[in-house]
């Protein structure tokens, strides 16, 4: 019998001090507050998805300035150069030797701003970046520092002057998170906030150490042999759903998650587990973060798309087939 790690007190309330300096500028979107910290909490990237002035470049912003790390925040656009975010080889003329001159990927937490605004070459660069932690610059490798974490945002509704995420580059992003539009008593929240115009203050609370040590504890926590069953059958679903009786739905998928996907969406409800103060994962935790997880590695077919049939559609009809343990 594996005994569960307790959660520590301590790590306990500098989560809770990190949501509260957060909330001090981000009125609402808790969703998208807790989805950001279990990012920070795992080392795994996020892609976040919404209109425009709905506060993701503010949360991403606020996160990086209540850790005490290093921030970039890089603007995608059409005309951007690998060498422009990892950095390139400068010539010295007084002593004739060239130097590499690091790029603002060389930080601990990227925003990448509208990152679907970027060429090939450009998303290719960060690919490297975000799957090994390292860049390359000339005929040398660097290793980024941890805690390295990207942060992306895209706009759904404007094409013009965009390049789609290529699949690979998706299934680097432990989630995709959906931002929607904030209730009545938020929108009305934020305009009296806003009002003044002036940048809201906020307390650093975490150094990186502690994100690292959290980490550490997020790793160790107690996982059931009848949970890693759940995910892993969850996951194999999106491949063949008919193992699970949903013929109706093989004709909707292209292609299923990888076991990448399996690997995620452990890590994301260990975390999702951790900010609850459990010290084991139930399968609500895996059921709250199966569709963040998912819904980009899960391709539909033009059948599905024709049906207007939409990923997080397929993804409810599994959680809802797979038994539960």
């Amino acid at each position: 019998m594996v005994t569960a790690r307790p959660v520590r007190v301590s790590d306990a309330n500098l989560t809770t001090a990190i949501v509260q300096e957060v909330g001090k500028r981000v009125v609402g979107q808790e969703l998208m507050v807790e989805r950001l910290l279990i990012g920070l909490l795992t080392g795994g990237h996020i892609l976040l998805e919404g209109v425009p002035g709905l506060a993701k470049t503010l949360a991403v912003r606020t996160v990086a300035d209540v850790v005490r790390t290093a921030f970039q925040r890089i603007q995608f656009t059409p005309d951007l150069l690998p060498a422009d975010i990892i950095g390139t080889m400068v010539f010295d003329q007084r002593t004739g030797e060239f130097h590499p001159k690091h790029g603002p990927l060389f930080a601990n937490i990227i925003l990448a701003d509208e990152i679907n605004r970027a060429p090939a070459k450009v998303q290719a660069a960060l690919l490297e970046a975000m799957q090994e932690k390292q860049v390359t610059i000339g005929n040398e490798t660097y290793r980024l520092d941890e805690p390295f974490l990207v942060l992306a945002t895209q706009n759904p509704i404007e094409q013009e002057g965009t390049y789609p995420l290529p699949e690979a580059q998706l299934d680097r992003f432990m989630l995709k998170v959906f931002v929607g539009y904030p209730s009545r008593d938020d929108e009305k929240e934020i305009l009296w906030r806003m009002a003044g115009g002036d940048e809201i203050p906020v307390d650093q609370v975490a150094e990186p150490q502690d994100i690292m040590s959290i980490r550490r504890t997020i790793t160790e926590l107690y996982m059931d042999q009848k949970i890693v069953d759940y995910i892993i059958d969850i996951v194999r679903a999106t491949r063949d759903p008919q193992a699970i009786g949903l013929h109706e739905v093989r004709p909707l998928i292209a292609y299923g998650a990888s076991p990448r996907a399996s690997i995620y969406l452990a890590q994301a409800a260990r975390a999702h587990a951790f900010l609850r103060a459990r010290p084991y994962v139930v399968p609500e935790d895996v059921k709250a973060m199966a569709p963040d997880v998912l819904r980009h590695r899960v391709l539909l077919t033009f059948e599905a798309e024709a049906e207007d049939v939409t990923a997080d559609g397929v993804i409810a009809k599994i959680l809802e087939a797979v038994d539960v343990p």
